[in-house]
């Protein structure tokens, strides 16, 4: 859940200047999600944008950092949508970036972790959302999370934990050349006794 220290205001902001928060994300669900938008007409992709808010935050030289929605605002650069709606969760932009960043990180509005699992420093986060990149095994978390293997939580950045856990226990190259083998592969590590220290765990412990 995402902390607010006032009630979120709306405004209006182009897409392709949005600041992610997160180095990366999982490819093959900015796919999935561009697919399942193109299949809209204009009218109805109009309508639908305007229900899809990212929550953000105003930070140092009044931008928004956005602290959600990163998969969807690529798909629908993608899909060529120039504008959205953000809700602005807090004005952050008197502090200078080295309190932004560690204030972002203790509300749980940043991911300082790369595509790799590896902590990186904040200078080091990407500008727009173009820039992230492709951690497969977001993707898996992704894949097991909609096959069932874990329950949605509202908590943030609980893909990226269970990726983590995916990294070390199956191969980046089933996850792209057989994908369906390694969703069935996550599934039975997901339900393992091993994973129930993680969040959405669906499986049960031996008494």
């Amino acid at each position: 859940m995402f902390h607010s220290s006032r009630n979120p205001s709306l405004a209006r902001a182009r897409l392709a200047r949005l600041r992610p928060t997160q180095f990366s994300v999982g490819y093959a669900e900015v796919k999935q999600k561009a697919a399942q938008w193109e299949r809209l007409g204009r009218k109805q992709l109009k309508t639908e944008i305007e229900h899809h808010v990212f929550p953000a935050v105003l930070g140092p030289g009044q931008e928004y950092f956005i602290v959600d929605r990163h998969h969807l605002g690529i798909a629908l650069i993608d899909e060529g949508v120039q504008d959205v709606l953000v809700a602005v969760l807090d004005d952050l932009s008197w502090l200078e970036p080295p309190v932004f960043w560690r204030t972002m990180e203790f509300r749980s509005w940043s991911h300082p972790y790369d595509h790799q699992g590896q902590r990186r420093s904040y200078r080091d986060m990407p500008r727009r959302l173009t820039e992230l990149k492709d951690d497969p095994y977001r993707s898996l978390a992704a894949m097991v999370r909609n096959a069932g293997g874990f329950a949605k939580e509202q908590a943030p950045f609980v893909e990226f934990l269970w990726a983590d856990y995916f990294r070390p226990r199956i191969g980046t190259r089933m996850i792209k050349k057989q994908p369906r083998r390694a969703t069935r592969d996550g599934l039975r590590l997901a339900r393992s006794e091993e994973a129930r220290y993680l969040p959405g765990w669906t499986g049960k412990a031996a008494t």
